[in-house]
């Protein structure tokens, strides 16, 4: 499956101890390597893990690909930060909706719930792969 990872994916995947960690586990498998992601993404990832060497490993070990530039996309991550102001998205998660748009056939893995809401192209809804919820 082509996919793009969002923050919690990451850390939960490499995080043992991690609550979804199981999860992460069973959907990674499933993944066509490389996953697209952000540099937003992998900022978060580096700060939850409390490594950037990790994060960077993966980048490196062609794990994921930094498949967008911010500057590009201003106005349009500004439209989505005003839609969804009353949700206070991060940065991570409006370029990873950009993301969606651009790469329509791409599965969004996260353990944010907001994805249930976020709509892409305004009315679409994102396809994603979240854990079950309890």
């Amino acid at each position: 499956m082509n996919a793009i990872v969002d923050t919690g994916f990451l850390v939960a995947l490499t995080e043992f101890r991690d609550a979804h960690h199981g999860w992460a586990t069973e959907v990674a498998a499933q993944v066509g390597w490389p996953a697209l992601t952000c540099e937003s993404v992998l900022s978060e990832t580096a700060f939850h893990v409390g490594s950037s060497d990790t994060t960077l490993k993966m980048v490196r070990d062609g794990m994921l690909e930094i498949a967008f530039d911010l500057t590009g996309h201003l106005d349009h991550l500004y439209d989505l930060a005003i839609r969804y102001a009353d949700r206070h998205p991060d940065l991570a998660d409006l370029c990873l909706i950009r993301m969606s748009e651009l790469h329509p056939h791409h599965m969004v893995i996260t353990t944010d719930n907001d994805f249930r809401v976020y709509r892409r192209n305004k009315r679409e809804v994102i396809p994603i792969i979240c854990p079950p919820t309890r």
